[in-house]
Order: C-alpha cells, then structure tokens, then sequence
C-alpha cells in the first residue's frame, strides 16, 4: 500500500459539509487512514472572497494506483461538486491537491508531486503536519516541521473545534 497526503480546501456554502462530503466520496475509492481538524484561513491572493476552512487528508492506495488516476479521481469530486474555475485563487465550493504520493517524484503538466506550492502554503502544512504526527509517519512530519520553520508565508491559519469523520 502507498500511502497519499492530500490537501482539502473550502470557502463557498456550508464548508463544513463540503469537507465531509468531499471525505466520503474519497472514502468510497480508498481508505482514509488520518483526516486533520478543521483550519480556518486567510485566501491567498488579492481576491476579496471569505475566509478558508482547509484540512489535510491520508489515504492508503493500492500500490499499482498511479498519481495520474488519483487526480482524475479528485478532479472527478471536485466536478461533483460544482467546482468551477473562474479566477485564479479564487472562490470554489472545493479543492482537492494531491501533495504527497508515497515516494513519488514527479513533474509534469498536468501534476507535481510533492506539490510545487506546498512549501509555501501556511494552510497545508499545519493541518499537514498535525496528520502525520497523528498517524506516526516519521518521514512526513520531521520534513514539513522544516517546511513550516522555513515558509516565508505570514498568512494567518487557525485551528477550529470542527472534528471531521
């Protein structure tokens, strides 16, 4: 089995139930094996449009599954679920980014793993590491630990109350 991180992101309707629908549907493909609590955050960019809530979810996957078909699959529930992409780091009812896929190293069009922003994204890495602490993955937690001392991202990022199943 490999094991996949996944970053999670909302800010139009009820977003709580965006996250948990979003968690389902990715758990009738895999088995979710660590979800974060829910972060509430600051959009990035100059869109004025409500703030964030974004979670970090793990998945163990078949060993044969390719990152190319895991992102079809998130493409496939964003569509579901009425994503549309009108402006770049703008408003969306949800986003699913595949950060981590097992050992993979991967750059192409379409798709870089480990995900080329994640680095600078405050929002990723604390719900990121939080999960991976969680889940005892003592590869993933000390290199995002790095991460999150080294991002030179300001943007505020707080941890809810909210528990997703």
């Amino acid at each position: 089995m490999t094991r996949v991180y996944l970053s999670i992101g909302t800010n139009l309707g009820d977003k709580l139930a965006n996250l948990q629908l979003a968690i389902d549907k990715l758990a009738k493909l895999y088995e979710v094996v660590g979800v974060s609590k829910v972060y509430e955050t600051e959009p990035v960019g100059q869109v004025i449009q409500d703030d964030f809530n974004n979670i970090a979810v793990v998945l163990e996957v078949a060993d044969n599954l390719t990152p190319e078909t895991l992102l079809t699959q998130t493409q496939q529930i964003e569509s579901e679920m009425k994503r549309v992409k009108t402006i770049h780091w703008g408003p969306r009812t949800i986003d699913l980014d595949i950060l981590l896929f097992g050992d993979v190293r991967l750059a192409t069009e379409k798709l870089t793993i480990p995900h080329a922003e994640m680095p600078n994204r405050r929002f990723v890495l604390q719900p990121l590491l939080e999960v991976a602490t969680e889940i005892s993955d003592s590869t993933v937690a000390p290199l995002v630990e790095q991460l999150l001392r080294e991002t030179s991202d300001q943007n505020w990022v707080r941890q809810t109350a909210h528990i997703m199943n």
